[in-house]
């Protein structure tokens, strides 16, 4: 395990004036007079915004800046995904020095890649450094501390899964401790002996446990090895990122019912400000969602492609119709197949082509079988554009164009 990172106890008193709850919205938008409101990919907290610091405050657009910007992660396996992903919509990154920050996509000239820290790419979003960012929510949430001016504009990028989570010992006074409640419920906590959690975020946690309505807690801030933290005395729980939840019971910890803060996975984040003002970036934006939105849509499907007999393309779509597993986007494509029987060009069976979902391709086939098809093909798919991707719409309408 690495190192510990000094750490020091902050006293946090959880009974003082609970923020008023907001609803779920494409941004993370309360200004210097509302709250936070995040797009959560499934966020088990509510958005309310109660901050353990104070939030960062976003500076002036840098007008003399005429290239667009984006921040991907620099290491890891996150910056590995990232990298994977934009390759696999054409937007292949280049690099032409590993020990610069700065790199290119060819296909985009006027985009300027910064490899940077996570948390760096969310606080240079706000400061006006960067005009876009691939992040996990759990960081934007954390670092953007409700900054309205951070609009995450694709929510689900489909890598970087994980959640934060509360863990509390397997054993001792924890050993009947299952929920949240009952952790709420312990008598131990008190203003002279509170409940002491150590996290790397500090500020998604209190907001959480103030939600849950704990009043004597204290947070001990740290980067690393959190899950030595109990077994050495140092603390009661910790709030911490979970994958698997291996490393939790390597180390005797477990998750209880109701502890998880939120969910996230990597998503695309822009600057307002830099959508309104900076030349260029919206229309960059726009084809980075259209491309990713195409590609992560095709990904989860498969076209399906067979020969069936029948007297005309009206009733072999009759038959396909009638399984729903079968049905397409919009509906099957019917072709007739044209071959030579005794001197005569004759249509005795049509091609069928339907996009199906991923885990429905073997129940697709059989459906296709019984329905007199043959011969079936599967092949992948790389793009599957909308007529308008809904997110482009979306964003559109957060930003009142």
């Amino acid at each position: 395990m690495p190192g510990m990172l000094a750490a020091q106890f902050t006293a946090l008193s959880l009974s003082q004036s609970p923020s008023p709850q907001s609803s779920l919205r494409l941004a993370i938008r309360p200004s210097l007079a509302a709250r936070a409101r995040f797009v959560a990919p499934r966020t088990a907290a509510s958005a309310a915004a109660v901050s353990a610091k104070p939030a960062a405050v976003s500076s002036p657009l840098i007008e003399d800046r005429t290239v667009v910007r984006i921040g991907l992660p620099s290491k890891g396996r996150m910056a590995e995904q990232t990298l994977s992903l934009l390759k696999s919509c054409q937007l292949s990154v280049r690099q032409l020095n590993p020990r610069q920050y700065t790199a290119d996509i060819p296909l985009i000239p006027n985009l300027e890649v910064w490899f940077q820290r996570p948390k760096d790419i969310v606080r240079k979003l706000q400061s006006g450094d960067l005009d876009l960012g691939v992040v996990g929510f759990d960081i934007v949430s954390e670092y953007g501390n409700g900054n309205e001016d951070l609009v995450v504009v694709h929510d689900a990028l489909e890598f970087g899964h994980c959640r934060l989570s509360l863990a509390v010992p397997k054993e001792g006074i924890f050993e009947n401790i299952h929920t949240m409640e009952d952790l709420l419920k312990m008598t131990e906590w008190t203003e002279e002996r509170p409940l002491r959690v150590v996290t790397g975020f500090g500020y998604l946690g209190n907001k959480f446990l103030r939600e849950k309505g704990f009043k004597h807690v204290r947070f001990l801030s740290a980067d690393g090895a959190l899950e030595s933290y109990p077994p050495m005395g140092m603390a009661d729980a910790i709030v911490d990122l979970v994958s698997s939840g291996t490393t939790l019971r390597e180390n005797n910890l477990k998750e209880i019912d109701g502890g998880v803060v939120l969910e996230s996975q990597a998503t695309l984040v822009a600057s307002r400000k830099s959508l309104h003002k900076r030349k260029g970036v919206l229309e960059v934006t726009h084809e980075l969602l259209e491309r990713l939105e195409a590609h992560l849509r095709a990904t989860a499907e498969l076209m399906v492609t067979a020969n069936m007999r029948g007297n005309s393309a009206e009733e072999v779509a009759e038959r396909v119709l009638s399984q729903t597993s079968i049905w397409g986007l919009q509906g099957p494509t019917v072709s007739p197949v044209y071959r030579r029987r005794d001197g005569k060009v004759d249509v005795e069976y049509y091609a069928i082509n339907v996009v199906v979902p991923q885990k429905l391709l073997y129940k697709s086939i059989q459906q296709l079988r019984s329905i007199g098809g043959s011969g079936v093909l599967v092949t992948k798919l790389t793009y599957i554009f909308d007529e308008e991707t809904p997110r482009w719409r979306n964003l559109l309408s957060e930003l009142g164009l």
